[in-house]
C-alpha cells in the first residue's frame, strides 16, 4: 500500500509516495494538464491543489482518463482542506474520497 507524503520547504511543496520502505517524488502529470507550472500545493483552491488533486487520482488510480474526471471536486474535497504545514494520505483514504466523488457526480448526472 502506498503512503503519500506532502511536505512544505523554503523553496515550495514537495509530494513523495512511499512504497515497501522508498521513497520517489509524486509526478504532478503537467502531461494530462498543466494546472500549475509552479507546483503542487494543497491547503486552499487553487491551481496548485487542482495540479496535485489530478496527480494522486493518476497515480493512486493508474487511469489517466478517470483521474481527469471530477478532480476539481476531489480538490475541493480533499487537497484544499489539507493541513498547510504538511500531511499524510493513505492509498485507502485517498481511493475512499476518489470513489465518494464519483458517487456523487454519478448521482448529478
Amino acid at each position: 500500500m502506498k503512503v503519500y507524503h506532502g511536505i512544505r520547504m523554503e523553496n515550495g511543496c514537495a509530494v513523495s509516495v512511499e512504497e515497501g520502505g522508498e521513497f520517489t517524488a509524486l509526478d504532478p502529470r503537467h502531461d494530462l494538464r498543466n494546472h500549475s507550472p509552479t507546483g503542487l500545493e494543497w491547503g486552499y483552491s487553487g491551481s496548485g491543489p487542482a495540479q496535485l488533486a489530478r496527480a494522486l487520482a493518476a497515480d493512486v488510480l493508474g487511469d489517466d482518463d478517470r483521474a481527469q474526471q471530477g478532480y476539481q471536486r476531489r480538490k475541493s474535497k480533499v487537497v484544499g482542506g489539507l493541513p498547510r504545514e504538511g500531511w499524510v494520505l493513505t492509498e485507502g483514504r485517498l481511493r475512499a474520497a476518489i470513489d465518494a466523488v464519483e458517487q456523487e457526480q454519478g448521482r448529478r448526472r
